[in-house]
């Protein structure tokens, strides 16, 4: 695999951390490590760069972290903390002068097209909206030269993707694994996984069961995303298992 670079956008929950009118320790912390935006990656490898959901903090995502191109997104599911700031790649779409691809489940692709028609259609002079390509996927599919291998999970009800990229796989917004999807997690030497809170959740992980997922997949180093604003860093850092760790915003994770 060539050489690839995570950057870790956003590690929060639907709500953001500080959550608003919220004075608990996590949310009146100055640590920048207790500051999420909603979750979102871009992975750099070969040349492409992948952007993985694009939630309403997107704008300020990328200008904060140097992230001005973009080649295609994968999507996890529609839920609006993962698509609602999916008019912001116009500025992406304008800078290349050409449409950006899309990878989601039928699900995912559906929800878009009823609700964000307007970017899946021909550009106009101007560049003015996002022009926008999207390919339902049903197995690993190919772009500029690079794997990108969908990971089906449950989110609740929802069927969601997960995604892996060479060695590093990203799962988010996830109550259960299919055994089947189990087998597409072999070999992973960095794993980000869905962590919502310490009390069990319908459609998320709690810690308990994000330590146990970590366990079960093996990977060689796990990062804990997705957090509300109950989790603080430090104390969850000090309970996490060997192999496992909290994550932050702006947390960039190079593999060779």
């Amino acid at each position: 695999m060539k050489p690839l670079e995570v950057i870790l956008l956003g590690c929060g929950s639907s709500s953001g951390t500080p959550a608003i009118g919220c004075r608990c320790l996590t949310c009146t912390s100055a640590d920048p490590k207790n500051q999420r935006m909603r979750a979102s990656a871009a992975v750099r490898v070969g040349g492409q760069t992948f952007l993985i959901d694009t939630g309403p903090d997107l704008r300020s995502q990328a200008l904060k972290h140097g992230v001005d191109w973009i080649d295609a997104v994968l999507y996890t599911h529609p839920h609006a903390d993962h698509l609602n700031g999916i008019d912001d790649l116009r500025a992406f779409c304008y800078k290349r002068q050409g449409p950006l691809a899309l990878y989601g489940n039928g699900f995912t692709l559906d929800n878009i097209r009823s609700r964000f028609g307007y970017a899946l259609q021909p550009p106009s002079p101007q560049w003015d909206k996002p022009v926008l390509m999207p390919h339902a996927v049903h197995g690993p599919v190919v772009h500029g030269g690079i794997e990108l291998i969908p990971v089906p999970m449950m989110h609740g009800a929802w069927p969601c993707l997960g995604w892996r990229i060479g060695d590093v796989a990203w799962l988010t917004d996830l109550s259960m694994i299919p055994d089947e999807s189990l087998t597409l997690l072999d070999g992973l030497k960095v794993l980000f996984l869905d962590c919502l809170r310490y009390k069990p959740y319908p459609s998320h992980l709690s810690v308990e069961q994000s330590f146990d997922w970590a366990r079960r997949i093996g990977a060689e180093r796990t990062v804990l995303i997705h957090m509300t604003h109950e989790i603080e860093y430090h104390t969850l850092q000090a309970i996490c298992p060997p192999g496992v760790e909290v994550g932050y915003d702006g947390l960039r994770i190079e593999l060779p």
